[in-house]
């Protein structure tokens, strides 16, 4: 049987599934010319109690009496058609956004496609070191039932991110003489000559070490590679199967795991003849013809021989389920051994990296009275969110110009309109790309675009695990053409250098040179600067201020400025509430808060039911901005 003709199965979807989706069926393959879709997150609602869905969220003035001494009721809304009077002083439970929440229960399944919850946790140490992907070769006989196994690996592997290759994808480009033998069912599709090894190997070891690959896609119709490829990146296994896929020395030298799919050789064949009489509207001499002039003799040479190499001998395909629970047993034991906890080891070098002196890729804007001057408003608890709007994106414009006028320039000579001569400069690099940290480093996406006019913008969400504290990656979106541009990465604040840390490695992982990446930050921490710039020696750091305490217990800058996301998006009115924290309405609507994110203070706070600070000291105060500081 042709490997060529059994290709369909993996055809043109050759390859990837990332938190279970299959990212190349046709409803979901929307990536255009300049972006890269290759993660998304769906979350399975199934799990969802009614009552959360019904759920809003609401803010809730504090606990007042009326004019008769009554306390006052809230009523929420609890569906499109009813609603609720809810007493203020009720415990309700409500749950706030950018915390990771990956547990065991992290698989949910959507036909026969896993789908994953979790994000994809660090594949790197805290020095920015690479951990290898966990690489399975799965090897058969066309139609042995191959990609059946590894279809089966994946929907009982607890694995956030896995990635299937399919050696379809890696037949070489015919010549015109070679396609007329295709055509005519005279072209033998099973013969190790028939693939780009070179190519196959290249994309296995990038795949291996984490890199984005492009993978080309193979018409089996017309014989030939499509014009557009398929980009595929993040991976914490790879699933690598094909008919030839233990030929090679050095393909072997990279799997992890060897599998051998063994399936009789008649039942191979009768799956050919259904699939190719009914499928694809062949005849069955012309079946059988085949068979035996090709697929069969390339078993027996070429196949059958590299059993030898196998770890695990697969009998009867996708229907031997013990022998896919000891793969995937397996495989979760090697992961576990291999699991990194990047942010325990970033606080065991808090003490270590306290004394050290700042780096050379460190900068920091002149501290003049102006810059003092912003950062006392926003930093200061009482100041309204108009305001700190207003003064963070004077700072943010402040900042993206200075970090301009860092990149590489060169002379240039212009005309005037007088007809004279100037002598001026021009950047070495035309593009420039900013990479926003969803969602804080979203606010400093306008000041980009506003100073480089075709700045071209990306996007990293990274959540912090409640239940290990590690960061995890959910979901990027990527120029394609971004190893070629200078990228910024904007981020309002940097205490542990965690998230840095992972936006940095996504970027190295999409071949940006280390040496053209610069991380933005209003707010910086020494410990976070230290942390980035001992993983990343050659990344500049630009910021309008850096603070010297870390909180090594709970990882907040000191003093800081509190959690910057909800104070700009006015998602909690105090500064010192978190995103990462649940939020119980106790009486009186007080709240008590267990934060889980770094800077943001552990303290009490309350809620107004507008965006406006509407406290007595903020309503009182005069219009003018310089008020703000009477409560310092």
């Amino acid at each position: 049987m042709s490997y060529e003709n059994n290709g369909k199965q993996m055809n043109e979807q050759n390859s990837i599934v990332i938190n279970g989706l299959n990212l190349s069926d046709e409803k979901y393959d929307t990536q255009s010319d300049s972006d890269i879709d290759d993660e998304t997150i769906l979350t399975d609602s199934s799990s969802i109690s009614p009552s959360t869905l019904k759920r809003r969220v609401s803010f809730l003035p504090n606990k007042q009496n009326d004019l008769n001494g009554k306390t006052p009721t809230i009523t929420l809304p609890t569906s499109p058609t009813t609603t609720t009077t809810t007493p203020v002083g009720k415990m309700r439970r409500r749950r706030l956004r950018r915390t990771s929440r990956s547990g065991d229960d992290r698989i949910s399944f959507r036909g026969r496609n896993p789908i994953y919850t979790a994000g994809r946790p660090a594949w790197y140490d805290a020095t920015g070191e690479i951990k290898e992907a966990f690489v399975i070769g799965i090897c058969g006989g066309s139609a042995s039932g191959k990609t059946t196994v590894a279809q089966r690996i994946v929907e009982k592997l607890n694995v956030p991110w896995v990635t299937l290759l399919s050696m379809d994808s890696f037949y070489k480009v015919l010549s015109d003489e070679q396609h007329e033998q295709a055509n005519a069912n005279n072209y033998n599709f099973d013969h190790p000559d028939a693939f780009d090894f070179d190519l196959l190997l290249e994309t296995l070891k990038n795949l291996k070490m984490g890199k984005q690959v492009e993978i080309p896609l193979y018409n089996f119709s017309t014989h030939a590679r499509e014009s557009h490829t398929k980009m595929l990146y993040g991976a914490n296994v790879v699933i690598f199967e094909g008919i030839m896929a233990f030929a090679s020395k050095e393909i072997l030298e990279i799997l992890d795991m060897k599998v051998f799919v063994d399936t009789d050789a008649d039942i191979r064949l009768a799956r050919r003849l259904e699939r190719d009489i009914t499928e694809r509207g062949r005849d069955i001499d012309g079946v059988i013809q085949q068979y035996t002039r090709f697929v069969k003799p390339s078993y027996d040479h070429y196949i059958a021989p590299t059993m030898v190499y196998a770890d695990l001998i697969v009998p009867r395909g996708g229907e031997n389920q013990i022998a896919i629970d000891l793969i995937v047993r397996h495989v979760n034991r090697e992961l576990q051994k291999r699991g990194i906890k990047v942010r325990n080891e970033l606080f065991n070098r808090l003490g270590l990296m306290r004394h050290l002196p700042m780096p050379d890729t460190f900068y920091l804007i002149e501290q003049t009275a102006q810059i003092k001057y912003l950062h006392t408003i926003i930093r200061n608890k009482l100041t309204g969110r108009d305001e700190f709007i207003f003064y963070s994106k004077r700072l943010m414009r402040v900042l993206i110009e200075y970090a301009l006028s860092l990149l590489p320039f060169e002379d240039v000579t212009v005309e005037t309109p007088q007809g004279s001569s100037y002598k001026g400069k021009k950047h070495v690099y035309a593009d420039v790309c900013g990479v926003s940290v969803v969602r804080a480093g979203e606010c400093l996406e306008p000041a980009l675009i506003e100073v480089y006019k075709d700045a071209k913008i990306g996007k990293i969400l990274i959540q912090t695990n409640q239940l290990t504290g590690e960061p995890e990656l959910h979901f990027l979106r990527l120029p394609r053409d971004i190893a070629d541009a200078y990228v910024f990465i904007l981020d309002a604040t940097i205490a542990t250098g965690a998230a840095a840390l992972m936006a940095i490695r996504v970027l190295l992982d999409h071949n940006v040179p280390e040496d053209k990446i610069a991380l933005l930050s209003l707010l910086v921490s020494k410990q976070g600067v230290q942390t980035v710039a001992y993983a990343f020696p050659k990344v500049k750091i630009i910021t309008t201020a850096c603070d010297t305490e870390l909180d090594e217990e709970t990882g907040f800058i000191c003093p800081g400025l509190g959690n910057f996301g909800d104070r700009y998006f006015g998602t909690d009115q105090i500064a010192s509430a978190s995103d990462n924290e649940d939020i119980i309405f106790g009486q009186g609507g007080n709240v008590s808060s267990q934060s889980g994110t770094p800077n943001s203070p552990q303290i009490s706070s309350k809620l107004n039911h507008t965006n406006r600070d509407l406290s007595p000291i903020a309503t009182l105060r005069s219009s003018e901005h310089e008020d703000v500081f009477s409560t310092i």
